[in-house]
């Protein structure tokens, strides 16, 4: 991959751009190695500006909080773009109707709500990511999902082109969107329905309190590693992988948490080998005892 035109860009520019950047602290695994480029666009001028330049020359990964990936310890051959603060801005659009950028916390999203008195946006209060990675994702929680309260979605494509997207054209499954792989996500545009501020606050305190009683935090780990197996039986990959796994099992710094055995755990210094193979031996086990295939949450770039 040819740089000369984009060190040209980064000092034209004086951009937050960086060659063989370091991403291991980007995530919440604390694993990997180093991305060929990295960059970080203030505003929505720079990045269209990269996306023109850049093309389709090599591989592009949009990095939102990094609390659901897994990278390889190897250089990434490619370009890691992560939305400054400047993506972040939250507004009230009309009464009911809120505008968030994608570099926004889904927890602050969930707070501004409350704070104007917009219910809808509670169960964002216990995911970690941002609003972008929630609509990758199609995250949720307890019940409740972005596809429920989604309008539109402002997007570009790697070409530079602006889109915006009605959540009606976008076809949403369980824990993924079928949306084209060229978008970067701007900003999405959420519906919700006015409501007393305590009912809301009660309601975002109740869900966090379910989430801490269950599942381990302050720890190198990227959430929920399998997704439910909705489509073959009732039971959560949790369940699955508590009666089909040994609770002890590790394979170097790579383990299962204690509290949740669908949270997968660096203990201090796992490479990606050692989690990849953990992963791949939970996966076989269940298969084995259950004869249910359990399929990845968490996105493992290559």
């Amino acid at each position: 991959m040819k740089l000369n035109d984009i060190e040209q860009f980064k000092n034209k520019h004086k951009s937050d751009l960086f060659f063989d950047y370091n991403i291991k602290k980007l995530n919440w695994f604390n694993i990997g190695g180093k991305s060929r480029v990295f960059f970080k666009p203030r505003h929505l001028i720079e990045l269209k500006e990269f996306l023109k330049l850049y093309s389709n020359r090599g591989k592009l990964f949009i990095l939102g909080s990094g609390s659901n990936v897994l990278f390889k310890d190897n250089i990434y051959e490619g370009t890691i773009i992560k939305l400054s603060n400047n993506f972040s801005s939250i507004s009230i659009l009309d009464k009911n109707k809120i505008i968030a950028g994608s570099s926004c916390s889904q927890k602050k999203v969930s707070e501004f709500a409350m704070q104007n008195n917009i219910s809808g946006f509670e169960f964002m209060y216990c995911i970690p990511g941002t609003i972008g990675g929630g609509i990758k994702m199609n995250s949720g929680c307890f019940g409740y999902e972005f596809k429920d309260n989604l309008i539109s979605l402002q997007c570009i494509d790697t070409e530079g082109n602006i889109r915006i997207l009605p959540s009606n054209k976008i076809k949403f499954n369980y824990r993924s969107v079928e949306l084209e792989e060229n978008l970067i996500y701007l900003s999405a545009t959420f519906n919700g329905i006015t409501k007393d501020k305590k009912n809301i606050k009660d309601l975002m305190e109740n869900l966090s309190k379910k989430k801490n009683n269950s599942q381990p935090s302050k720890i190198k780990t990227s959430g929920s590693t399998f997704k439910n197996p909705i489509d073959q039986t009732k039971k959560k990959a949790w369940e699955l992988i508590k009666e089909s796994v040994p609770k002890d099992i590790n394979f170097g710094d790579a383990s299962i948490s204690n509290k949740h055995s669908n949270f997968f755990v660096n203990k201090d210094n796992a490479t990606f080998d050692e989690m990849n193979s953990l992963i791949n031996y939970v996966k076989k086990k269940v298969k084995d005892k259950t004869g249910i295939k359990i399929n990845l949450e968490i996105k493992i770039i290559e």
